[in-house]
């Protein structure tokens, strides 16, 4: 009775999902036991086809079909149906529910073995390696040997350049690159550039407010940053590509027409006051060490003069001394005004509308103090007590760490030299001491291979390479616990010394290749094409295409790296150093750990420890 019961159940279930999903009308035979599909609910029309279903499974049982076929109306064309008594016939067996519906569906929509969009069932004996006959033959895209979209350079008769990549998509990125920075600080309070970043973008003479100017990209969709370096300051906007004309009007006005009211500047010396506290509280201290790193390495000259506004110097800014800057750098010939995503000749159009015969802010008197030294590298260790047990408490503190910085001179970023020490510095690559990645995030570079792998006590150690244009800066920064500080600048040394040893070919080619894979995916994106064209015709008045680069990395060798390694290790080496320093060997030292064949210290003999 109870195998009854769940057979009945099991039949209506079928029976419901059947008549609900499957489009059949009614059956023409000796019995019609569906009904027509527009009467009743599926419930009342399952009842009797619930009772076919059980007399299908159950075998011989009575079903007053005559004929060993059924002629089922449906909404598509009709079909045939086998009739139970058929199939068990044929079968020589009884026939299960799942039969039943696997039948049907195959009557209403074929056999999925032969269907025509089936995977493969059309075509069983064809490897996916070969193409499927009948199919057409695919046409690619071929390369011609030429840059479709090639950078386009213009020269206003004020000096001021022009630059465009053309760029699919509705949106652009449009901004203005100045050929200043800290390093022409030289004369002037430091960190006057660091006061103008924080000053970007408020009134100007014709918005009133930082929030119309906000509001009037709005409109377009866009967004608006600015960015100082040692070398560059950048304006950018990122918005629609139909509103170009207000757009470069916009950062014509931020650029040359600003306000700087006692309120913005007082404003602004918050800004960087919270920022210098922010940068000795912070526990990653990166970007301290390496604005340590370019004082000891280039002693008060150039980019060795500080990034950051000091402490003293946050009250002394006032509108006098900046307009003084300003009138010295902010002139076209040290302008240039870069876009990617605009055609070329409607952005030279606004140029000249809103940048050919303005007046700035602060006069048109010539430049008078204009600084055109040459980076000059010295060499040096600049060292900063601190406590660093307290840097970053909590359930699960931050250990105390002792951090080093140990940099050589490499080249300027106008030398041939400078892709060898690109591909150099990928080698080294290096990172933290617990990353989620794999071979594609630097596993396999030589600081995690030969460091980190071997000495679980280190933390991090990564290498850098600042590249400007008159010089550069290879180092590699380490961290580890205070007691462990001496073995820890002998590893970084010996990986100095191994840099002009030997270099294995599939290391190189990695290398290689994973710069070239950064480089091409770094420039997918729009800011990141925009930067590299403006920087690229700041410097040197025209830019070289992607293509070319790769063509250059693929061409460095391993005498390329052992020579540029070999002249950088004859320079003295630039130290920073930041937290407890009881165990940091001498200057004299590192220096000439890196002067030897092994990359060792000096032994030192204590007769009391």
């Amino acid at each position: 009775m109870g195998s009854c019961l769940w057979t009945w159940a099991a039949a209506m279930a079928l029976a419901s999902v059947i008549l609900k999903y499957l489009p059949i009308g009614r059956v023409r035979g000796a019995s019609a036991p569906w009904g027509p599909r527009s009467r009743g609910s599926v419930a009342a029309r399952a009842v009797p086809l619930a009772a076919a279903l059980c007399a299908f499974s159950s075998g011989p049982l009575a079903f007053s079909h005559t004929s060993t076929f059924v002629q089922a109306t449906v909404w598509a064309p009709a079909v045939k149906v086998p009739s139970p008594d058929h199939w068990a016939a044929r079968e020589g067996r009884s026939v299960s529910l799942s039969s039943c519906l696997h039948h049907l569906l195959c009557c209403r929509f074929g056999d999925p073995t032969y269907r025509r969009f089936s995977s493969g069932g059309a075509y069983p004996n064809i490897p996916l390696s070969s193409p499927l006959p009948g199919v057409p033959k695919p046409v690619f895209a071929t390369v011609d040997g030429q840059e479709k979209f090639e950078t386009k350079v213009t020269t206003l008769d004020n000096g001021l350049r022009v630059a465009s990549q053309n760029k699919f998509g509705q949106f652009c990125t449009v901004g203005i690159l100045i050929n200043s920075g800290s390093r022409y600080e030289a004369k002037y309070l430091s960190g006057i550039a660091h006061f103008l970043e924080k000053l970007a973008f408020s009134s100007t003479e014709r918005f009133d407010s930082k929030d119309e100017i906000l509001l009037t990209l709005e409109k377009h969709g866009g967004i608006c940053d600015c960015q100082t370096s040692r070398d560059t300051t950048m304006y950018a906007v990122s918005a629609d590509s139909k509103g170009l004309d207000t757009v470069v009007g916009l950062l014509a006005d931020v650029v040359l027409h600003p306000r700087l009211t006692d309120e913005e500047i007082e404003m602004a010396r918050m800004a960087v006051q919270f920022e210098l506290e922010d940068l000795n509280m912070r526990p990653d201290p990166e970007p301290l060490l390496t604005e340590m790193v370019h004082e000891a390495a280039y002693r008060e000259n150039t980019v060795g003069l500080h990034r950051f506004c000091p402490a003293e110097n946050v009250g002394k800014m006032d509108r006098d001394v900046l307009h003084a800057y300003l009138r010295n750098y902010y002139t076209p010939d040290r302008m240039v005004l870069a876009g990617v995503g605009v055609e070329h000749a409607q952005l030279v159009e606004c140029a000249r509308k809103y940048l050919l015969g303005t007046c700035p802010a602060w006069g048109t008197g010539a430049a008078v103090h204009v600084d055109r030294s040459v980076a000059q590298y010295t060499g040096g260790i600049v060292k900063l007590e601190r406590d660093m047990s307290n840097v970053s408490l909590g359930p699960t503190p931050f250990p105390e760490l002792t951090h080093i910085m140990i940099g050589l001179e490499s080249c300027s970023f106008l030398e041939g030299d400078f892709i060898p020490f690109a591909v150099l510095n990928m080698m080294m690559g290096g990172g933290g001491s617990f990353s989620a990645g794999g071979p594609g995030k630097g596993m396999f570079t030589r600081l995690y291979l030969n460091v980190l792998n071997r000495h679980h006590w280190m933390y991090n150690a990564t290498s850098y390479h600042h590249s400007y244009e008159d010089t550069g800066l290879l180092c590699i920064h380490a961290s580890a616990d205070p007691r462990q500080v001496r073995e820890m600048v002998e590893i970084v040394t010996r990986e100095f010394v191994l840099m002009a040893g030997t270099v294995d070919v599939v290391e190189l080619e990695r290398a290689k290749t994973q710069l070239t894979s950064m480089l091409m995916m770094n420039l997918e994106a729009r800011p990141v094409i925009f930067e590299d064209v403006g920087r690229q015709v700041l410097a040197t008045r025209s830019r070289k295409l992607p293509h070319e680069l790769c063509a250059l990395i693929r061409d460095v060798k391993p005498e390329d790296i052992k020579r540029v390694a070999s002249k950088m290790l004859r320079g003295k080496p630039a130290v920073a150093a930041l937290g407890d320093l009881s165990e940091l060997p001498a200057y004299e030292h590192v220096q000439a750990a890196l002067a030897s064949r092994d990359g060792r210290l000096p032994r030192v003999y204590r007769l009391f420890r």
